[in-house]
């Protein structure tokens, strides 16, 4: 059976008692008595606080970024590696990064909200902040609505409603606006590159492949059950696409589409369809998606537009 004290072995001596202390005083969060503020999270747990949380650690850049977008920015005291937006985020307490927390750290800055995230934070610490109450509220946005959706929850957990729900439906609006003018464009067949080594694409499931179907594109990896499949250069010559897209690593590096510079043969080669995204604009499930669909969506146009001119 789990016990706090087969936990604090497991951790060591100073965190151990930290983590005792914490978990004293602390109600469980879930299904509280009489509670004022109530959302489900998304491994559809409710989530149930006394009062609007105050002390926020965000677990993951993106909870971070959907955090302040929520307007919660001034209540979060935590945050992990690569939060760099917005850039006031940058100067609130670092726990580590999102794969290895710093406990002890965390514990310390005593936070009454963490907003963890699904497949992306070390399970075993995870069931650590659980077992001890600690509130820990779990997102993983995949669709546009999921990301509304998502800023809409994180506000009514922290009591700022009226500026979450304007920044949600500002993105909701910012992305039917895109869906409107571009999904029943010409289809263009795309290739969105999301890592290089192993190489990786995205299904239609993903959110990015969900992007490239309303800019009016054609994921030609769009019906690989892998939200995230591996790829070679074979599958991506024999899929030919008319357009390659790339984030790559760091904000202005277009190293990735270099790559494919080496097959003249390759439609998006020839016509010189090879195009770059920043990727914290779409690779983040957060509302800045809306400007990096823009970016995306332009890039496809310009496709379209060349055809034209041949």
């Amino acid at each position: 059976m789990f016990t706090l004290a087969n936990k604090q072995q497991q951790i060591g001596g100073a965190l151990g008692a930290a983590l005792l202390w914490l978990g004293s005083g602390i109600a469980n969060p879930l299904h509280a008595d009489n509670p004022s503020r109530c959302a489900v999270d998304d491994r559809g747990r409710e989530v149930c606080l006394h009062a609007s949380a105050n002390r926020i650690a965000t677990l993951s850049p993106g909870a971070t970024e959907l955090t302040y977008a929520a307007g919660a920015g001034d209540q979060v005291v935590a945050v992990v590696s690569y939060s760099d937006y917005p850039p006031e985020a940058q100067d609130v307490a670092s726990v580590g990064s999102h794969t290895r927390i710093d406990l002890e750290a965390l514990v310390g800055l005593a936070p009454d909200l963490v907003i963890g995230w699904v497949t992306g934070n070390p399970a075993e610490q995870m069931e650590t902040l659980e077992a001890l109450g600690m509130p820990v509220f779990y997102i993983e946005p995949r669709s546009v609505e999921d990301v509304a959706h998502t800023i809409e929850r994180l506000a009514r957990l922290a009591g700022t409603e009226p500026v979450g729900r304007q920044a949600a439906n500002a993105f909701r609006e910012g992305m039917a606006a895109l869906t409107a003018r571009y999904s029943d464009r010409d289809p263009v067949p795309t290739f969105y590159q999301v890592w290089d080594e192993p190489l990786m694409g995205v299904s239609d499931k993903h959110l990015i492949g969900q992007v490239v179907q309303l800019c009016g594109g054609e994921n030609v990896f769009g019906e690989q059950h892998r939200l995230v499949p591996r790829l070679d250069d074979e599958a991506v010559l024999a899929a030919n696409p008319e357009t390659i897209i790339a984030g790559g690593m760091g904000e202005e590096n277009r190293d990735w589409l270099t790559h494919w510079e080496q097959y003249p043969n390759l439609a998006a080669v020839e016509a010189g369809n090879l195009y770059f995204v920043p990727p914290s604009l779409i690779q983040r499930p957060t509302p800045r998606l809306l400007e990096g669909a823009r970016l995306l969506c332009e890039k496809l146009e310009q496709t379209r537009q060349k055809r034209g001119a041949s």
